[in-house]
């Protein structure tokens, strides 16, 4: 394998790493699925709070841990703040994951993962 190709992987899995690692935490875990439940509007922070009653100073840590892995995007709307799933940065961990389970080596049929999101 050639060593740009090696490096680029290497940092592609401890990109993808950091990002499970992010969601691998109930409450940020419940946090992406709201997020994605509310795709593409999004919600504000007291309705995230609201709907998974986690107090503000720890979801406000959850919020920032999976906006600085680039699992969520955040823009200001006058005094209140707007979180939206990063669905491009979702695809791109799936379509990791799904190389090397589906096409490579076959762990998984592609037909048992398309059954799974319908």
């Amino acid at each position: 394998m050639p060593v740009a190709t090696s490096k680029q992987n290497t940092d592609q899995v401890a990109k993808f790493a950091d990002m499970l690692s992010a969601m691998g935490t109930e409450p940020r875990l419940r946090i992406m699925q709201l997020l994605l439940s509310a795709h593409p509007d999004g919600l504000v922070v007291g309705d995230i709070q609201s709907e998974l009653d986690i107090p503000n100073s720890t979801l406000s840590h959850h919020l920032e841990k999976l906006k600085n892995e680039e699992l969520v995007n955040v823009r200001r709307e006058s005094t209140f703040l707007r979180y939206t799933a990063n669905t491009e940065a979702l695809q791109e961990l799936l379509q990791f994951l799904y190389a090397e389970c589906c096409t490579r080596n076959k762990a998984v049929k592609p037909q048992n993962i398309v059954q799974l999101c319908k």
